[in-house]
């Protein structure tokens, strides 16, 4: 069901009130209420049962803060008191559970934000601040004004296969070349090349919005991203690497929210790592680009992450690019390549060191560097599939050709791999 607080705009109400569990949070609470003007009697003893019961027989206020640390099921308890709530109403809940599904669903179930227990002042000004924003901002009616988003992760089937050149290289001719509003996100926190491919410091944007993602909006996505030109912005990191990342992946949930609101396309450089350990990144993505080389090993492990997509990420439209494509040379023809991962590569780049070479010397993407060279012109095709492409023009090679050796068969592969090579060693 639809919450009725996504759409409509409230009455003269109550500015706010809140229902919360325990008396730790509500003396938290109670002074950010002065604070910004309310009333503390609006601050009620109860969780989300008692916001269900008061709000049932009373008009709901402007700003609603609700604890859900009492309830067994709260996504069924949010549509509970979505029934009660009136239109326009901004939801924050607050719980004790630390889940990113969990905060996910409540994101699509149309709450506002979601703050883990213990509360500080802080972060509760920081939240009812950004409601008020929301509730004060202009609502558009029956959908008109939405931007078109395009979301595009890339993500790499090996280290090494030039997904952060693809990436910064599209972000950048998105950019330039289409005139859009392009956000570059580096999830390589520690090893990321993005902002070093562009020439610039990373910042610290990227590594304070995972150590508080509470503070993403859209001020903190205009001060914590770097601009490389005028419509491109990146957010990457070169953490410390004696730093573990710590983070359930809220925030990158959260920058990815954001950049739908700021921008037109979006570029995800995610690495292997990030896509097993945080699968909800692409829970938003419309593309996924797979990097693959002509190697046993990519061939393996592209059939591992096109079987895990459509398992996990079954909405998301996928391509298949082979790079550093170099005639006569390679472990796998490109027929045994499409064989085993059945389906057809849908672009291949030549390989070009020189270009590459060219382009870090000149602290430019590959495509800004060389653009006329072979391997650009893919790219560019590439960019123009990603901006210009129907869903039927995506899922077309979705199933591919059959496999020609039944299903992927790697014994087989390291055969003709083994016999398409001299051997040096004596015969026994």
């Amino acid at each position: 069901m639809n919450a009725p607080w996504k759409s409509g705009m409230a009455g003269n109400r109550d500015p706010f009130a809140a229902y919360i569990c325990d008396d730790a949070a509500l003396d938290v609470l109670r002074p950010v209420v002065i604070e910004l003007g309310w009333q503390p009697e609006k601050c009620n003893k109860g969780g989300l049962r008692n916001a269900v019961q008061s709000l049932s027989v009373s008009a709901s206020p402007n700003i609603l803060l609700v604890d859900l640390s009492e309830s067994g099921d709260p996504l069924n308890d949010i549509n509970g008191l979505a029934e009660v709530c009136e239109p326009g109403t901004v939801v924050i809940a607050i719980g004790q559970v630390n889940d990113v599904r969990l905060y996910r669903d409540l994101l699509a179930s149309g709450i506002h934000d979601y703050l883990l227990k213990p509360l500080s002042a802080g972060q509760l000004r920081d939240a009812l601040n950004q409601a008020q924003a929301v509730f004060t901002a202009p609502r558009n009616q029956d959908g008109d004004g939405v931007k078109h988003h395009i979301s595009t992760a890339i993500i790499g089937t090996r280290g090494g296969v030039g997904a952060s050149t693809l990436a910064t290289s599209l972000a950048w001719i998105f950019s330039e070349d289409h005139k859009s509003p392009t956000a570059l996100l580096d999830l390589d926190v520690h090893f990321g090349t993005g902002a070093l491919t562009l020439d610039l410091e990373p910042g610290r944007g990227l590594t304070d919005a995972i150590d508080n993602p509470s503070r993403i909006d859209g001020l903190f996505i205009e001060r914590a991203m770097i601009r490389a030109n005028d419509n491109l912005s990146i957010l990457s990191a070169e953490a410390p690497i004696n730093s573990p990342l710590m983070t359930d992946g809220a925030a990158f949930v959260q920058l990815e929210e954001e950049f739908r609101q700021a921008f037109e396309m979006t570029v995800v450089d995610l690495p292997r790592n990030m896509l097993i350990n945080f699968p909800h990144v692409l829970s938003d993505v419309n593309l996924v680009i797979l990097m693959a080389e002509m190697t046993l090993a990519s061939a393996r492990d592209t059939i591992r992450i096109l079987s895990w997509l459509k398992t996990n990420a079954a909405h998301a439209h996928s391509l298949v690019i082979a790079n550093k494509v170099q005639s006569g040379i390679a472990e796998i023809s490109k027929a045994d390549f499409e064989a085993s991962i059945e389906r057809q590569i849908d672009f291949s780049i030549p390989y070009d060191a020189k270009a590459a070479a060219n382009a870090a010397k000149l602290g430019q993407t590959f495509a800004q560097a060389n653009r006329s060279s072979k391997a650009s012109a893919v790219i560019r095709q590439i960019g123009e599939r990603v901006m210009g492409a129907s869903s039927d023009e995506f899922s077309k090679n979705e199933t591919g050709k059959k496999s020609l050796l039944g299903s992927f068969d790697l014994k087989s592969l390291m055969a003709k791999k083994d016999k398409a090579q001299p051997t040096h060693e004596p015969a026994e």
